[in-house]
């Protein structure tokens, strides 16, 4: 008798361990955490294992009108929420940035990071941290991601990385005065952004992504007239970026390469907001940022910390959803090695 021959045997998905975080806990992170974690639903996704304050968990519970099924201890377990309690000068300040609250913050940061890299933990995700408070408490650095990389010890190149409904983005540059972007866009910097968000991709389960790059100056600089980056520059790096077996595709005028978002897997931008202001108007609630580059699986809410809102028990979960569900795809891949 013929048999049908067998596929590609199918690794079983792996419930991964998920470390989290409350973010700024003078923001909404403690509440819409709160909604997301007293969904059985979630909890079924990931051995949670919260790294916050006691009485942080139970405010934003409290604004959040949920109850939590809380289990204190330091190794999480299927099916319940784990709390590891980390003492902070509670209750905070709510509504502005405070040396306090960014300071606890780092403190939770880092124990989640240490947890991720001694195996521990396969995956890592924050509700919303404020930058200011982060600045106020001592860190150095000009956003999180290089401060994630320090404490991991990394030295490779990184990028944020933004993801509404299906549609990765990744900058060239990102958190600098836009006048010195330009002499930050060179060959090799384009191609190292082309090959971190297909690395990514990979390991977010896109086999072969597709990727467009985008342009830096007006109308693509229109053959020369308005700069010449994208032919000097952009166009040779795209070309080295398929000598080196990453799919890319472009430049790609700034003001149109949205317009080919569900054509794409991907958009790797020149500065921050060429990509920031598209995919907060496609999903204010729903945009993700992941840490990309660094060895573990990052991710949190692409919104801020929402001070104007806090305590009003009106701050959507969605994006804290999006990034929650991302860190279980990424961290039970991480798991399965």
């Amino acid at each position: 008798m013929n048999r049908m021959p067998l596929g590609p045997r199918i690794a079983p998905r792996v419930a991964p361990r998920v470390a989290m975080v409350l973010g700024d806990p003078a923001g909404i992170g403690p509440e819409i955490a709160a909604r997301l974690l007293s969904d059985p639903a979630n909890l079924a996704k990931a051995e949670v294992l919260l790294v916050a304050d006691r009485a942080e968990v139970l405010d934003g519970a409290r604004i959040a009108g949920v109850t939590l099924p809380l289990a204190e201890g330091n190794t999480p377990a299927a099916g319940r929420l784990t709390l590891r309690h980390v003492p902070g000068d509670a209750p905070f300040e709510r509504k502005r940035a405070t040396a306090n609250g960014g300071a606890h913050a780092l403190k939770t940061l880092r124990e989640c990071l240490d947890l991720a890299q001694s195996g521990a933990a396969d995956a890592v995700c924050f509700a919303p941290l404020n930058k200011s408070s982060l600045h106020a408490a001592g860190m150095g650095h000009n956003d999180e991601l290089h401060w994630f990389a320090e404490v991991l010890g990394y030295s490779g190149p990184t990028s944020e990385f933004n993801v509404c409904d299906g549609l990765w983005t990744c900058r060239v540059t990102s958190h600098i005065a836009l006048k010195d972007v330009a002499a930050q866009i060179t060959v090799p910097n384009v191609v190292g952004a082309i090959r971190l968000i297909h690395d990514a991709l990979t390991r977010a389960g896109k086999a072969t992504p597709r990727i467009a790059v985008c342009g830096l100056n007006p109308h693509n600089g229109d053959n020369g007239a308005f700069g010449r980056e994208e032919i000097e520059v952009i166009g040779p790096a795209i070309s080295e970026a398929h000598r080196q077996g990453l799919p890319a595709e472009g430049p790609y005028p700034a003001d149109t390469i949205f317009l080919r978002a569900k054509e794409v897997d991907a958009i790797v931008t020149m500065y921050h907001d060429q990509g920031q202001i598209a995919m907060k108007l496609m999903g204010f609630w729903r945009g993700i940022t992941v840490a990309g580059g660094v060895p573990v699986p990052i991710t949190t809410c692409a919104h801020g910390s929402g001070f104007d809102i806090q305590g009003q028990g009106v701050a959507k979960v969605g994006a804290l959803q999006a990034a929650f569900d991302l860190a279980c795809e990424m961290g039970s891949r991480r798991a399965q090695g």
